[in-house]
């Protein structure tokens, strides 16, 4: 446990685990909401800042859980935590122990809070960077010639759905993984790759956070954090497609392209800039060859469970078995490095290029299995997929064809854009790719269905009208 010879006197390890398994399912990163939480303990707890007014501290935690399967019954989170007479003037710092209206503590004891929301917490995270310090267990790494604004506090993103990112004097981006698995995060590691090939499509690399727990001296060091150019103005994908489909359906008597924000270009510049991605992280890291039998094995499993979980996909199972086993039969397929995640809300759009972001993959999977080569056309798929949300997202709910065949077009339009726009680049066109694309593009309609169920039952026609489209069958 850490102790300080200031005024502040930290909980101890017992009393803040029961604390901290009141609150962690409560924040909007903990990505195991709806468990049963066992019980918490403290793996590593490092002091950041020790001060007469407050402590801040580095957690690693490790979260037992009463359910799911044996590899997932403890699962780490990073939770830096401050500790202080009273709450700062952000009511939005998440205390973990009771406060009045003041933000002053109720009882006895000290306040503690999301270590996040402190600007002494923050402003220590920079100054460690700058310095590439070293501070108990962990390790402050920064790219040869990288710069690092100290002095001002980190802002923290609001939005955010698996990590906490902060953002210091609108330069850089600092992405707190929240989730830790051990070993290298494919953020840094295909950030790192890209870098070296000077790919325009990518905010550059600055920095991260490791620590060699658990592997210990020796091992491969485990990424906490990530500090990377911040892209001040830059546009979300997501909200350019959206914006640009509500002025479709507002000009009534106007084609897709006679609206001035027709997002058909963007979508062929958005294409270009995957195809580049994949291009150079095929340089970096080289490609190889995969059967589909192995391809398609998760996502046979996928369709298993969710038709199962969802009974509204029984009649499309013997169908979607059939795409997977073309190319199951196909035999090795190309694969590489590529995002894993990738739609629209992982894309901006900066004055001058469009920039992919988030390169960690789905956080809640293995990293070994976010790590594993995959064919390029599970990232056009995930973008196509993404379109299809865009055009659809105001007409949940809604009988309108009229309106429904006019997203049909927009999406269209918007998909053949983009599958021009990765052709220029690349030497494949994601449009001969049926068998796979089609494999790709079902699978993750069939992961959005059960997400759908689970989370938005109101939204799971979009999903699955994909599904029947994608099988051919409406």
């Amino acid at each position: 446990m850490s102790t300080t010879p200031t005024g502040i006197a930290p909980l101890d390890d017992a009393a803040l685990t029961v604390l901290l398994a009141d609150w962690l399912p409560g924040q909007r990163w903990f990505a195991d909401k709806g468990r049963e939480v066992a019980g918490v303990d403290i793996a590593c707890r490092t002091a950041l800042v020790e001060a007469d007014d407050i402590l801040v501290e580095h957690l690693l935690v490790d979260v037992r859980f009463a359910d799911g399967p044996v590899e997932r019954r403890t699962r780490r989170y990073q939770v830096p935590l401050a500790t202080a007479h009273t709450l700062p003037k952000d009511r939005r710092a998440y205390p973990l122990t009771p406060v009045d209206e003041s933000g002053d503590p109720v009882g006895d004891g000290p306040v503690v809070y999301d270590g996040l929301r402190s600007v002494r917490g923050t402003q220590a995270v920079a100054e460690h960077l700058a310095g590439q310090d070293e501070v108990g267990d962990l390790k402050f790494r920064l790219v040869e010639g990288a710069t690092v604004p100290t002095g001002e506090p980190g802002r923290l993103l609001g939005g955010e759905q698996s990590n906490s990112s902060l953002v210091f004097e609108n330069e850089l981006m600092v992405k707190v993984f929240r989730l830790v698995q051990p070993g290298l995060n494919p953020d840094v590691e295909l950030h790192a790759a890209l870098a070296d090939r000077d790919c325009p499509a990518v905010a550059m690399l600055r920095g991260w956070i490791e620590t060699d727990r658990p592997t210990g001296p020796g091992g491969e060091p485990t990424t906490l954090a990530m500090a990377q150019e911040f892209l001040a103005g830059a546009a979300d994908g997501w909200a350019m497609a959206t914006a640009s489909v509500r002025d479709l359906f507002a000009e009534a008597d106007l084609l897709a392209e006679e609206v001035g924000t027709d997002f058909a270009d963007e979508s062929r510049r958005l294409g270009a800039a995957v195809a580049q991605v994949h291009d150079d992280l095929a340089a970096a890291l080289g490609t190889t060859t995969r059967d589909g039998t192995d391809l398609v094995a998760a996502m046979r499993a996928r369709l298993d469970a969710a038709s199962h979980e969802v009974p509204d996909l029984g009649r499309f199972v013997d169908g979607a078995r059939a795409v997977f086993d073309m190319v199951a039969s196909a035999g090795p397929v190309p694969v590489q490095r590529v995002h894993g995640d990738l739609h629209l809300g992982q894309a901006l759009r900066a004055p001058d290029r469009w920039i992919v972001i988030d390169f960690e993959g789905e956080p809640g999977a293995p990293l070994e299995e976010r790590r594993t080569p995959d064919c390029t056309v599970r990232d056009v798929a995930g973008i196509l997929r993404s379109l299809d949300y865009a055009a659809q997202h105001t007409l949940v709910g809604v009988e309108d064809r009229q309106r429904r065949f006019r997203a049909r077009e927009w999406y269209d339009r918007n998909l053949d854009a983009f599958c021009t726009g990765y052709a220029e680049v690349s030497d494949t066109d994601p449009r001969e790719t049926d068998a796979l694309l089609r494999a790709y593009a079902l699978d993750k309609a069939i992961y959005e269905v059960v997400y759908e169920s689970r989370n938005r039952p109101g939204w799971i026609d979009v999903p699955l009208g994909a599904v029947e489209r994608i099988l051919a069958l409406d």
